[in-house]
């Protein structure tokens, strides 16, 4: 990650997120990842850019798969996704890097590329009736 990434993340983490945050999860393509702190045991709310894929849920890693957030989902086998009024518990993160972003919309591509973005991460809906994992809670 650059310098500049670096600091604009640190700025939508300090900053913007805690503002832009809340609407984004009513807005189609968007939503917030809801995960635990590896060392804090915190829950901490980010909000990502969402896309579907196979009944699964991909989402765009714009600062690379060594966020925190993403540390935290890994670490802790999954994560709730709150996205256009459903709270949706995932598992199963998988991370994984797409120089074609053939997950992303075709529209979406150029402004993603932009960015760099060719990291990802999917994850998998769990059942509720067979789940043998906590819900993460705010």
């Amino acid at each position: 990650m650059s310098a500049i990434q670096r600091r604009l993340a640190r700025f939508n983490r300090t900053f913007a997120n805690r503002f832009v945050g809340p609407v984004l999860t009513r807005m189609p393509g968007f939503g917030a990842v809801l995960h635990v702190g590896r060392k804090s045991g915190r829950v901490y709310r980010t909000p990502v850019k969402v896309f579907k894929r196979d009944g699964n849920y991909v989402l765009s890693l714009p600062y690379g798969p060594q966020s925190d957030w993403v540390r935290n989902t890994i670490a802790g086998g999954g994560c709730e996704l709150h996205t256009r009024g459903k709270l949706i518990r995932l598992d199963q993160p998988q991370v994984f890097t797409d120089p074609q972003q053939s997950v992303v919309p075709a529209p979406l591509r150029p402004l993603l590329r932009r960015f760099k973005a060719f990291d990802f991460i999917e994850l998998r809906p769990v059942d509720a009736a067979t789940s043998t994992t906590a819900p993460v809670r705010p």
